[in-house]
């Protein structure tokens, strides 16, 4: 959600760089033993989007797979954690849940030199821009209404129920985010942000008490999910990167704050029939059986933080050299835009 992006640039595959280059025969070989129905040769391929978990398309004659592996190198402690992704899709596909069936993860640096797991490859539509140009006015708003009830089902399993009780710790998920992105924030740090500083002693004791527990996604928006071919509806969830057990108003709101951003900001929704803010709100509060929450600005300034956290980890990951894309360096560049609109949520939530 840091920014459009035209789908050219960040859709489909091209050559596997040089740097992020695998021992293809080695791969192969675990695949076929621990992927179930595997049969070579293999063709590999780099997917050109994202910057933090490098992903490959995995081409066989009978079908494709998608391989996501820890980037090589220096790592944060708590970051590209790939095996709490494949736990999660692993989980949640038997419940029913649109996300790309996991095949196997391997942990053993030995085979490829980072951790990895396989997963389906999906196909369908990816929607990069927001006002969904390519789409009819029906077709926009069933499109936005799917996207919206499917997180209200994420937030809807019980996590000891499906197997992901320990997924993360189930209280204070504010507090701890506010922590663990403030550290990471600090462990990236390039430059001083006065705004950063002040949401860092702001944010941690202002924190909104919990209401409920659920798998929140941490990254859920238009583009981190394929639809189906022909149909308006969500096929999978993609990019579980930042999943954890936690507090369902973070993704919510993250959601929310899609209409704050470029693309959906400014439009006309109602020529478009895109759903306002307040139509998407009452969608998920609708799905998912909760009351209204009447004031989001400390969510919008907690979501505005951590991103501007993430972006900053790019930013580190620039300068330790292991940014997995040439693009790395347009999200490094929005860290202090972000860190300022945080801020101004904070003003608006009674932050002095």
């Amino acid at each position: 959600m840091v920014g459009i992006r035209k789908d050219d640039e960040y859709t489909g595959t091209k050559p596997v760089e040089e740097r992020h280059r695998v021992d293809e025969a080695r791969l192969a070989e675990w695949m076929q033993q621990n992927v179930e129905g595997y049969a070579g040769p293999l063709e590999v391929q780099q997917f050109k989007g994202g910057q933090s978990n490098p992903t490959y398309r995995l081409n066989t004659p009978g079908r494709s797979y998608v391989m996501r592996r820890k980037p090589f190198g220096k790592l944060l402690p708590s970051a590209h954690a790939v095996d709490r992704e494949f736990r999660v899709i692993a989980a949640l596909g038997k419940q029913g849940f649109p996300v790309a069936k996991a095949y196997a993860l391997c942990t053993d640096d030995a085979v490829i030199g980072a951790a990895f797991y396989i997963m389906s490859m999906e196909e369908g539509r990816v929607f990069w821009d927001p006002t969904l140009p390519s789409q009819t006015p029906e077709a926009r708003r069933a499109i936005f209404t799917a996207k919206i009830e499917t997180l209200a089902k994420l937030h809807s399993y019980d996590p000891e129920a499906i197997g992901l009780s320990d997924f993360g710790k189930p209280g204070n998920y504010f507090a701890r985010q506010v922590d663990r992105w403030t550290k990471q924030y600090k462990a990236s740090e390039t430059q001083s942000i006065p705004e950063m500083d002040r949401l860092m002693e702001w944010l941690p004791s202002t924190v909104p008490d919990q209401q409920r527990v659920s798998v929140v996604h941490g990254d859920y928006r238009l583009d981190n999910m394929i639809f189906h071919a022909t149909e308006p509806r969500v096929q999978a969830v993609l990019d579980w990167e930042l999943s954890t057990l936690g507090d369902p108003m973070a993704d919510f709101t993250y959601l929310l704050m899609q209409w704050a951003m470029p693309g959906l900001d400014g439009a006309d929704l109602k020529a478009l029939n895109i759903p306002t803010i307040e139509e998407a709100t009452a969608i998920y509060n609708r799905a998912a059986g909760i009351p209204e929450v009447e004031d989001m600005n400390w969510y919008f300034a907690y979501n505005t933080f951590r991103l501007a956290g993430i972006t900053q980890g790019i930013a580190g990951r620039i300068r330790d050299g292991t940014a997995a894309s040439d693009k790395a360096k347009d999200s490094a560049a929005r860290t202090v835009p972000l860190a300022k609109a945080s801020w101004a949520y904070a003003q608006k939530a009674g932050a002095k």
